[in-house]
């Protein structure tokens, strides 16, 4: 079961709201699905270049070892050479800190992931859940 593009264009939107609401710095959203494959995406106008590719990073991170980045950023405090490790495998797309949640239904089935990225990580993260919790999916982040 993967992510709809509904779904997934629901959530960029919502994210979008959100970081307004909490009057975060410009953000860019990616949405991938339960296979790492792109299925959403917006950067807000005034977003610096990087942050489209650090979301992805989040994103990818999350779906890649099934974990949300917060408990990858506290895996990479233990085990870095782990984390170095992963993100050599993933060509330098992985980027191990909050902003990169994993998207579930109501059932418990993996749809895909979402990375937010552009104010601090913290901050990242909450735009995400803020979103999430608009939707009908769960954001797992750790």
């Amino acid at each position: 079961m993967s992510i709809r593009l509904e779904q997934a264009k629901a959530l960029v939107d919502a994210s979008l709201v959100e970081a307004r609401k909490l009057n975060l710095k410009p953000i860019s959203v990616i949405v991938l699905d339960d296979r790492g494959a792109l299925v959403a995406a917006a950067s807000e106008d005034g977003v610096s270049a990087m942050r489209a590719k650090i979301a992805h990073g989040k994103a990818n991170a999350a779906i890649a070892l099934g974990l949300g980045t917060r408990a990858l950023m506290n895996r990479a405090e233990q085990q870095a050479y782990f984390i170095q490790a992963m993100n050599g495998l993933a060509g330098g797309d992985f980027v191990p800190v909050p902003g990169g949640l994993l998207l579930r239904d109501a059932s418990g089935n993996l749809l895909g992931a979402v990375g937010i990225s552009g104010d601090t990580s913290d901050n990242d993260e909450a735009a995400a859940l803020g979103a999430i919790a608009t939707t009908n999916l769960v954001g797992e982040t750790g």
